[in-house]
Protein backbone atom coordinates (compact mmCIF):
# COMPACT_ATOMS: atom_id res chain seq x y z
CA UNK A 1 0.00 0.00 0.00
CA UNK A 2 1.63 3.33 -1.04
CA UNK A 3 2.43 5.65 1.84
CA UNK A 4 1.64 9.53 2.44
CA UNK A 5 2.74 12.09 4.72
CA UNK A 6 0.64 15.25 4.97
CA UNK A 7 2.43 18.23 6.78
CA UNK A 8 -0.36 20.04 8.14
CA UNK A 9 -3.67 19.50 9.45
CA UNK A 10 -6.01 22.85 8.53
CA UNK A 11 -9.06 22.48 6.01
CA UNK A 12 -7.12 21.97 2.85
CA UNK A 13 -4.75 19.43 4.82
CA UNK A 14 -7.15 17.83 5.83
CA UNK A 15 -9.69 17.36 3.02
CA UNK A 16 -6.12 16.31 1.17
CA UNK A 17 -5.84 13.36 3.49
CA UNK A 18 -9.40 12.47 3.06
CA UNK A 19 -8.25 11.85 -0.61
CA UNK A 20 -5.49 10.03 -0.62
CA UNK A 21 -6.76 7.89 2.02
CA UNK A 22 -10.15 7.02 0.38
CA UNK A 23 -8.24 6.16 -2.75
CA UNK A 24 -6.02 3.01 -0.79
CA UNK A 25 -3.40 4.76 0.46
CA UNK A 26 -1.60 4.53 3.99
CA UNK A 27 -1.95 8.44 4.75
CA UNK A 28 -0.16 10.17 8.44
CA UNK A 29 -0.54 13.48 9.19
CA UNK A 30 1.34 15.52 11.28
CA UNK A 31 -0.59 19.08 13.10
CA UNK A 32 1.81 20.64 14.91
CA UNK A 33 -1.08 21.64 17.09
CA UNK A 34 -1.25 19.81 19.63
CA UNK A 35 -5.20 20.22 20.88
CA UNK A 36 -7.41 17.40 19.15
CA UNK A 37 -10.80 18.25 17.36
CA UNK A 38 -13.61 19.55 19.30
CA UNK A 39 -16.86 17.87 20.31
CA UNK A 40 -19.30 20.53 19.41
CA UNK A 41 -19.70 23.84 16.78
CA UNK A 42 -19.69 25.43 20.65
CA UNK A 43 -16.54 24.52 21.51
CA UNK A 44 -14.90 24.71 17.91
CA UNK A 45 -14.93 28.42 18.46
CA UNK A 46 -12.45 28.45 21.53
CA UNK A 47 -10.33 25.65 19.76
CA UNK A 48 -6.50 26.65 20.10
CA UNK A 49 -5.23 26.75 16.84
CA UNK A 50 -2.33 28.64 17.13
CA UNK A 51 -0.73 27.92 13.64
CA UNK A 52 -3.76 29.29 11.48
CA UNK A 53 -3.71 33.26 12.97
CA UNK A 54 -6.75 33.70 10.49
CA UNK A 55 -9.23 30.93 12.65
CA UNK A 56 -11.43 33.17 13.64
CA UNK A 57 -11.52 35.56 10.97
CA UNK A 58 -14.17 35.50 7.98
CA UNK A 59 -14.73 32.37 5.90
CA UNK A 60 -16.39 31.42 3.26
CA UNK A 61 -17.44 28.58 0.67
CA UNK A 62 -17.12 30.00 -2.99
CA UNK A 63 -19.51 28.11 -5.33
CA UNK A 64 -16.17 26.01 -6.45
CA UNK A 65 -15.33 25.12 -3.19
CA UNK A 66 -19.05 23.61 -2.49
CA UNK A 67 -18.79 21.95 -6.10
CA UNK A 68 -15.25 20.41 -5.10
CA UNK A 69 -16.55 19.10 -1.63
CA UNK A 70 -19.81 17.97 -3.74
CA UNK A 71 -17.53 15.61 -6.34
CA UNK A 72 -15.08 14.70 -3.77
CA UNK A 73 -16.10 14.39 0.03
CA UNK A 74 -19.75 14.79 -0.13
CA UNK A 75 -19.94 13.02 3.33
CA UNK A 76 -18.07 15.97 4.44
CA UNK A 77 -20.28 18.87 2.74
CA UNK A 78 -23.17 17.00 4.22
CA UNK A 79 -21.36 16.94 7.75
CA UNK A 80 -20.55 21.01 7.72
CA UNK A 81 -24.54 21.57 6.69
CA UNK A 82 -25.23 19.26 9.96
CA UNK A 83 -23.31 21.43 11.65
CA UNK A 84 -25.28 24.55 11.24
CA UNK A 85 -23.32 25.60 7.17
CA UNK A 86 -25.73 26.97 5.19
CA UNK A 87 -26.25 26.05 1.84
CA UNK A 88 -27.40 29.29 -0.56
CA UNK A 89 -27.48 30.97 -3.64
CA UNK A 90 -26.31 34.11 -3.97
CA UNK A 91 -28.43 35.03 -7.05
CA UNK A 92 -31.22 34.82 -4.87
CA UNK A 93 -29.63 37.54 -2.76
CA UNK A 94 -29.35 39.48 -5.34
CA UNK A 95 -29.15 43.20 -4.91
CA UNK A 96 -32.53 45.28 -4.66
CA UNK A 97 -31.50 47.82 -7.41
CA UNK A 98 -31.72 44.42 -10.08
CA UNK A 99 -35.28 44.03 -11.25
CA UNK A 100 -35.27 41.29 -13.23
CA UNK A 101 -34.71 38.19 -11.32
CA UNK A 102 -36.45 35.32 -13.59
CA UNK A 103 -34.03 32.48 -13.08
CA UNK A 104 -31.60 31.06 -15.97
CA UNK A 105 -30.35 27.68 -16.54
CA UNK A 106 -27.38 26.77 -15.20
CA UNK A 107 -28.02 28.84 -11.45
CA UNK A 108 -27.67 25.83 -9.50
CA UNK A 109 -23.68 26.38 -10.35
CA UNK A 110 -23.79 29.30 -7.90
CA UNK A 111 -24.59 27.51 -4.99
CA UNK A 112 -21.73 28.18 -1.87
CA UNK A 113 -21.40 27.25 1.85
CA UNK A 114 -21.54 29.94 4.53
CA UNK A 115 -20.21 28.77 7.83
CA UNK A 116 -17.57 29.99 9.91
CA UNK A 117 -13.70 28.60 9.94
CA UNK A 118 -14.19 26.93 13.12
CA UNK A 119 -16.82 24.99 12.23
CA UNK A 120 -16.02 24.19 8.72
CA UNK A 121 -12.43 22.38 10.52
CA UNK A 122 -14.36 21.05 13.19
CA UNK A 123 -16.74 19.15 11.28
CA UNK A 124 -13.85 17.64 8.49
CA UNK A 125 -11.74 16.67 11.35
CA UNK A 126 -14.17 15.00 12.69
CA UNK A 127 -14.42 12.83 9.28
CA UNK A 128 -10.86 12.46 8.74
CA UNK A 129 -10.56 11.54 12.39
CA UNK A 130 -12.80 8.60 11.88
CA UNK A 131 -11.37 7.66 7.90
CA UNK A 132 -9.70 4.49 7.93
CA UNK A 133 -6.46 4.30 6.48
CA UNK A 134 -5.46 7.61 7.82
CA UNK A 135 -3.52 8.12 10.92
CA UNK A 136 -3.40 11.90 12.66
CA UNK A 137 -0.59 12.87 15.12
CA UNK A 138 -1.55 16.16 16.43
CA UNK A 139 0.85 17.76 18.34
CA UNK A 140 3.94 16.73 16.23
CA UNK A 141 5.62 18.40 13.36
CA UNK A 142 8.17 17.25 10.63
CA UNK A 143 11.62 18.16 12.83
CA UNK A 144 13.74 17.29 9.00
CA UNK A 145 13.56 15.49 5.50
CA UNK A 146 14.77 12.36 4.88
CA UNK A 147 16.39 12.51 1.46
CA UNK A 148 18.40 10.05 -0.97
CA UNK A 149 19.70 10.29 -4.31
CA UNK A 150 17.22 9.33 -7.38
CA UNK A 151 18.38 8.94 -11.43
CA UNK A 152 20.95 11.62 -10.42
CA UNK A 153 19.05 14.15 -8.86
CA UNK A 154 17.62 14.34 -4.90
CA UNK A 155 14.68 12.56 -3.74
CA UNK A 156 12.73 13.45 -0.13
CA UNK A 157 11.70 9.66 0.99
CA UNK A 158 9.95 10.78 4.62
CA UNK A 159 10.81 12.68 7.24
CA UNK A 160 11.86 13.15 11.22
CA UNK A 161 9.63 14.37 13.41
CA UNK A 162 10.05 16.22 16.22
CA UNK A 163 9.96 13.29 19.11
CA UNK A 164 12.62 11.43 16.48
CA UNK A 165 10.10 9.14 14.53
CA UNK A 166 11.89 8.15 11.41
CA UNK A 167 9.03 8.40 8.45
CA UNK A 168 8.90 6.54 5.10
CA UNK A 169 6.61 7.54 2.36
CA UNK A 170 6.33 7.25 -1.54
CA UNK A 171 4.89 11.24 -1.31
CA UNK A 172 5.52 13.78 1.45
CA UNK A 173 2.76 16.48 1.06
CA UNK A 174 3.51 20.25 2.40
CA UNK A 175 -0.08 21.64 3.33
CA UNK A 176 1.31 24.04 5.83
CA UNK A 177 -0.05 27.06 4.80
CA UNK A 178 0.69 30.89 4.53
CA UNK A 179 3.82 29.99 7.22
CA UNK A 180 4.76 26.63 5.48
CA UNK A 181 8.44 25.63 7.07
CA UNK A 182 9.35 23.63 3.84
CA UNK A 183 11.57 26.32 2.53
CA UNK A 184 13.65 25.55 5.74
CA UNK A 185 13.38 21.86 5.99
CA UNK A 186 14.55 21.76 2.49
CA UNK A 187 17.38 24.17 3.14
CA UNK A 188 18.57 22.23 5.90
CA UNK A 189 18.59 18.78 4.20
CA UNK A 190 21.42 20.75 1.90
CA UNK A 191 18.62 21.05 -0.95
CA UNK A 192 17.29 23.78 -2.96
CA UNK A 193 14.15 25.14 -2.23
CA UNK A 194 11.08 26.19 -4.79
CA UNK A 195 11.45 29.33 -6.50
CA UNK A 196 9.27 32.22 -4.19
CA UNK A 197 7.74 35.53 -4.78
CA UNK A 198 6.54 37.23 -2.32
CA UNK A 199 5.04 40.56 -1.19
CA UNK A 200 2.76 41.98 1.34
CA UNK A 201 -0.74 43.20 0.38
CA UNK A 202 -0.93 46.03 2.20
CA UNK A 203 -4.20 45.44 3.70
CA UNK A 204 -5.59 45.36 7.54
CA UNK A 205 -8.59 44.25 8.63
CA UNK A 206 -10.98 44.81 11.33
CA UNK A 207 -13.75 42.08 12.17
CA UNK A 208 -16.56 42.12 14.44
CA UNK A 209 -19.39 38.73 14.14
CA UNK A 210 -23.13 38.87 15.49
CA UNK A 211 -25.41 36.45 15.92
CA UNK A 212 -29.59 36.68 15.70
CA UNK A 213 -32.92 35.24 14.97
CA UNK A 214 -32.35 36.13 11.21
CA UNK A 215 -29.26 36.60 9.11
CA UNK A 216 -29.41 40.29 7.23
CA UNK A 217 -30.42 40.07 3.30
CA UNK A 218 -28.04 41.41 1.00
CA UNK A 219 -28.37 45.19 -0.41
CA UNK A 220 -25.45 45.53 -1.80
CA UNK A 221 -22.28 43.19 -3.06
CA UNK A 222 -20.56 41.26 -0.46
CA UNK A 223 -17.30 43.16 -1.38
CA UNK A 224 -17.99 46.72 -1.27
CA UNK A 225 -15.14 49.18 -2.25
CA UNK A 226 -15.71 52.69 -0.69
CA UNK A 227 -13.18 55.19 -1.24
CA UNK A 228 -10.56 54.72 1.12
CA UNK A 229 -11.97 51.24 2.70
CA UNK A 230 -13.77 48.57 1.93
CA UNK A 231 -16.41 46.54 3.54
CA UNK A 232 -17.20 42.97 3.53
CA UNK A 233 -20.53 41.28 4.88
CA UNK A 234 -20.71 37.29 5.03
CA UNK A 235 -22.77 35.56 6.59
CA UNK A 236 -21.94 32.00 8.32
CA UNK A 237 -23.50 29.00 10.25
CA UNK A 238 -26.17 29.06 12.87
CA UNK A 239 -27.59 32.45 12.72
CA UNK A 240 -24.23 34.24 12.90
CA UNK A 241 -22.92 36.44 10.74
CA UNK A 242 -19.37 39.08 10.24
CA UNK A 243 -18.80 42.14 8.71
CA UNK A 244 -15.31 43.47 7.94
CA UNK A 245 -13.61 46.46 7.35
CA UNK A 246 -10.56 46.77 5.39
CA UNK A 247 -8.30 49.82 4.84
CA UNK A 248 -4.57 50.10 3.40
CA UNK A 249 -1.91 49.61 5.87
CA UNK A 250 -0.39 52.98 6.65
CA UNK A 251 -3.57 54.90 6.77
CA UNK A 252 -2.90 55.95 10.35
CA UNK A 253 -6.41 57.49 10.97
CA UNK A 254 -8.10 54.51 10.29
CA UNK A 255 -6.23 52.29 12.82
CA UNK A 256 -8.51 54.04 15.20
CA UNK A 257 -11.09 51.48 13.87
CA UNK A 258 -9.91 48.75 16.37
CA UNK A 259 -12.20 50.77 18.91
CA UNK A 260 -15.94 49.73 19.00
CA UNK A 261 -17.21 53.02 18.35
CA UNK A 262 -15.71 53.71 15.32
CA UNK A 263 -15.83 50.67 14.04
CA UNK A 264 -19.65 50.79 14.46
CA UNK A 265 -20.09 54.63 13.22
CA UNK A 266 -18.36 54.02 10.19
CA UNK A 267 -20.42 50.51 9.26
CA UNK A 268 -23.90 52.65 10.46
CA UNK A 269 -22.99 55.37 7.59
CA UNK A 270 -22.85 52.70 4.95
CA UNK A 271 -26.30 52.63 3.80
CA UNK A 272 -26.66 49.11 2.31
CA UNK A 273 -24.63 47.96 5.21
CA UNK A 274 -26.06 49.61 8.18
CA UNK A 275 -28.59 46.17 9.08
CA UNK A 276 -25.89 44.03 9.48
CA UNK A 277 -25.82 45.70 12.54
CA UNK A 278 -28.91 44.44 13.61
CA UNK A 279 -27.54 41.96 15.87
CA UNK A 280 -26.00 40.78 18.98
CA UNK A 281 -22.28 41.35 18.61
CA UNK A 282 -20.55 38.53 19.55
CA UNK A 283 -16.47 39.42 19.19
CA UNK A 284 -15.29 42.59 19.72
CA UNK A 285 -13.25 43.94 16.85
CA UNK A 286 -11.02 41.68 15.90
CA UNK A 287 -7.78 42.99 13.87
CA UNK A 288 -5.33 41.37 11.59
CA UNK A 289 -2.47 42.57 9.43
CA UNK A 290 0.66 41.38 7.52
CA UNK A 291 -1.17 39.22 5.11
CA UNK A 292 1.11 38.37 2.53
CA UNK A 293 0.74 37.45 -1.74
CA UNK A 294 3.01 34.62 -1.74
CA UNK A 295 3.31 31.80 -4.50
CA UNK A 296 5.72 29.11 -4.82
CA UNK A 297 6.71 26.55 -7.28
CA UNK A 298 4.25 23.80 -6.25
CA UNK A 299 6.94 21.62 -6.84
CA UNK A 300 10.49 22.14 -5.46
CA UNK A 301 13.54 20.60 -7.69
CA UNK A 302 13.76 17.58 -5.47
CA UNK A 303 11.11 14.76 -6.39
CA UNK A 304 9.05 12.92 -3.56
CA UNK A 305 7.39 16.50 -2.24
CA UNK A 306 4.85 18.60 -3.29
CA UNK A 307 3.34 21.89 -1.89
CA UNK A 308 -0.53 22.09 -1.91
CA UNK A 309 -3.25 24.89 -1.42
CA UNK A 310 -1.45 27.82 0.85
CA UNK A 311 1.14 26.52 1.02
CA UNK A 312 2.07 26.41 -2.74
CA UNK A 313 0.35 30.13 -3.18
CA UNK A 314 -1.55 32.71 -0.67
CA UNK A 315 -3.42 35.60 -1.40
CA UNK A 316 -5.38 38.42 0.97
CA UNK A 317 -8.50 37.14 2.07
CA UNK A 318 -10.62 39.85 0.70
CA UNK A 319 -11.51 37.67 -2.04
CA UNK A 320 -12.14 34.99 -0.36
CA UNK A 321 -10.24 32.35 -2.61
CA UNK A 322 -7.87 30.69 -0.48
CA UNK A 323 -10.59 27.12 0.71
CA UNK A 324 -12.07 27.06 -2.67
CA UNK A 325 -8.78 27.16 -4.73
CA UNK A 326 -6.87 25.07 -2.13
CA UNK A 327 -9.88 22.37 -2.04
CA UNK A 328 -9.26 22.52 -6.01
CA UNK A 329 -5.71 22.29 -5.86
CA UNK A 330 -6.15 19.09 -3.78
CA UNK A 331 -8.71 17.46 -5.83
CA UNK A 332 -5.72 18.22 -9.02
CA UNK A 333 -2.97 16.05 -6.58
CA UNK A 334 -5.30 13.11 -6.32
CA UNK A 335 -5.63 12.70 -10.06
CA UNK A 336 -2.08 13.07 -10.58
CA UNK A 337 -1.27 10.57 -7.80
CA UNK A 338 -3.88 8.43 -9.34
CA UNK A 339 -1.68 7.84 -12.49
CA UNK A 340 1.88 8.87 -11.69
CA UNK A 341 2.89 7.81 -8.27
CA UNK A 342 5.21 5.33 -9.85
CA UNK A 343 7.45 7.69 -11.10
CA UNK A 344 8.16 10.37 -8.97
CA UNK A 345 9.78 12.57 -11.95
CA UNK A 346 6.93 12.81 -13.89
CA UNK A 347 4.72 13.15 -10.76
CA UNK A 348 6.52 16.63 -10.06
CA UNK A 349 6.48 17.66 -14.00
CA UNK A 350 2.76 16.82 -14.18
CA UNK A 351 1.96 18.10 -10.51
CA UNK A 352 3.99 21.57 -11.68
CA UNK A 353 2.34 21.94 -14.88
CA UNK A 354 -1.48 21.51 -13.83
CA UNK A 355 -1.18 24.08 -10.36
CA UNK A 356 0.27 26.61 -13.04
CA UNK A 357 -2.08 26.07 -15.95
CA UNK A 358 -5.02 25.50 -13.51
CA UNK A 359 -4.62 27.37 -10.53
CA UNK A 360 -1.75 30.05 -11.17
CA UNK A 361 -4.13 32.30 -13.18
CA UNK A 362 -6.05 33.08 -9.79
CA UNK A 363 -3.22 34.15 -7.99
CA UNK A 364 -1.74 36.25 -10.56
CA UNK A 365 -5.60 37.84 -10.85
CA UNK A 366 -5.58 38.53 -7.01
CA UNK A 367 -2.55 40.06 -6.71
CA UNK A 368 -3.35 42.28 -9.82
CA UNK A 369 -6.71 43.14 -8.16
CA UNK A 370 -4.93 43.72 -4.52
CA UNK A 371 -2.39 46.48 -6.66
CA UNK A 372 -5.33 47.77 -7.85
CA UNK A 373 -7.16 48.61 -5.14
CA UNK A 374 -4.35 49.62 -2.88
CA UNK A 375 -3.52 52.27 -5.64
CA UNK A 376 -7.62 53.63 -5.19
CA UNK A 377 -7.40 53.79 -1.43
CA UNK A 378 -3.79 55.32 -1.66
CA UNK A 379 -5.20 57.83 -4.05
CA UNK A 380 -8.23 58.72 -2.06
CA UNK A 381 -6.33 59.36 1.20
CA UNK A 382 -4.25 61.60 -0.76
CA UNK A 383 -7.18 63.32 -2.04
CA UNK A 384 -6.25 62.62 -5.69
CA UNK A 385 -7.88 60.89 -8.32
CA UNK A 386 -7.73 57.42 -8.48
CA UNK A 387 -5.56 55.70 -11.48
CA UNK A 388 -7.33 54.57 -14.30
CA UNK A 389 -7.11 51.13 -15.31
CA UNK A 390 -3.95 50.54 -17.25
CA UNK A 391 -5.38 47.64 -20.28
CA UNK A 392 -8.46 47.39 -21.84
CA UNK A 393 -9.42 43.94 -19.55
CA UNK A 394 -8.86 46.01 -16.53
CA UNK A 395 -10.68 48.21 -18.17
CA UNK A 396 -13.62 45.82 -18.57
CA UNK A 397 -13.06 43.97 -15.49
CA UNK A 398 -13.75 47.47 -13.51
CA UNK A 399 -17.03 47.98 -15.42
CA UNK A 400 -18.12 44.75 -14.78
CA UNK A 401 -18.29 44.67 -10.85
CA UNK A 402 -19.11 48.45 -11.20
CA UNK A 403 -22.60 47.08 -13.33
CA UNK A 404 -23.32 43.68 -10.78
CA UNK A 405 -25.51 45.73 -8.42
CA UNK A 406 -27.90 46.75 -11.16
CA UNK A 407 -28.17 44.05 -13.91
CA UNK A 408 -28.77 40.39 -13.85
CA UNK A 409 -26.46 39.34 -16.57
CA UNK A 410 -23.39 41.50 -14.92
CA UNK A 411 -24.45 39.76 -11.64
CA UNK A 412 -24.67 36.49 -12.70
CA UNK A 413 -20.87 36.94 -14.88
CA UNK A 414 -19.21 38.55 -11.70
CA UNK A 415 -20.40 35.81 -9.62
CA UNK A 416 -18.77 33.14 -11.70
CA UNK A 417 -14.84 35.38 -11.24
CA UNK A 418 -16.12 35.91 -7.46
CA UNK A 419 -16.67 32.36 -7.21
CA UNK A 420 -13.59 31.00 -8.77
CA UNK A 421 -16.49 29.35 -11.50
CA UNK A 422 -14.50 31.03 -14.34
CA UNK A 423 -11.67 33.28 -15.35
CA UNK A 424 -12.48 36.80 -15.84
CA UNK A 425 -10.91 36.63 -19.56
CA UNK A 426 -13.54 33.67 -20.27
CA UNK A 427 -16.41 35.47 -18.88
CA UNK A 428 -15.83 38.97 -20.65
CA UNK A 429 -15.50 37.38 -24.44
CA UNK A 430 -18.44 36.45 -24.45
CA UNK A 431 -20.62 37.81 -27.20
CA UNK A 432 -22.43 40.99 -26.19
CA UNK A 433 -21.52 40.95 -22.68
CA UNK A 434 -18.31 43.40 -22.66
CA UNK A 435 -20.93 46.20 -24.23
CA UNK A 436 -23.98 45.43 -21.79
CA UNK A 437 -21.71 45.72 -18.65
CA UNK A 438 -19.58 49.25 -19.96
CA UNK A 439 -23.42 50.33 -20.85
CA UNK A 440 -24.42 49.67 -17.50
CA UNK A 441 -21.34 50.89 -15.22
CA UNK A 442 -22.09 54.56 -17.34
CA UNK A 443 -25.17 54.66 -15.83
CA UNK A 444 -24.33 53.50 -12.46
CA UNK A 445 -21.85 56.57 -11.93
CA UNK A 446 -24.68 58.65 -10.83
CA UNK A 447 -25.82 56.23 -8.64
CA UNK A 448 -26.31 57.65 -4.98
CA UNK A 449 -22.44 56.46 -2.30
CA UNK A 450 -22.02 53.33 -0.78
CA UNK A 451 -20.77 55.12 1.78
CA UNK A 452 -19.38 58.38 3.04
CA UNK A 453 -16.66 60.33 1.49
CA UNK A 454 -12.88 60.68 3.16
CA UNK A 455 -13.79 63.85 4.87
CA UNK A 456 -16.78 62.25 6.98
CA UNK A 457 -14.86 59.34 7.24
CA UNK A 458 -12.34 61.18 9.32
CA UNK A 459 -14.75 62.56 11.39
CA UNK A 460 -16.66 59.38 12.07
CA UNK A 461 -13.37 57.38 13.34
CA UNK A 462 -11.80 60.68 15.11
Amino acid sequence: MPRMILLGGGVCGLATALMLARDGHDVTLLERDPAPAPDSVEAAWGWERGGVPQFRQPHGLQPLAHRVLEEQLPDVRDAIVAAGGQLANPLAFMPPTIADRTPRPGDERFVSLSVRRPTLEQAIARAADAQPGLTIRRGTAAAALLTRGMNGSSHVMGVRTDAGDELVADLVVDAMGRGSRLPGLLADAGLEPAAEEAEDARFIYYTRYFRGPAQPQPRAPRLTAVGSFSIVTLPGDNDTWSVTLFVAAGDRPLKRLRDTGAWTALVRACPRHAHWLDGEPITDVLPMAGVMDRHRAAAPPATGVVSVADAWACTNPTLGRGIALGLAHAAVLREVVRTRLDDPRALADEWRERTERELAPWYRGCVASDRARVAEMDAHRDGRTPPPPDDPAAVLRTALFAAMPYDPEAFRAGMEIIGCLAQPEEVLARPGLAERVIAVAEDARDAPPMGPARDELLRLVA
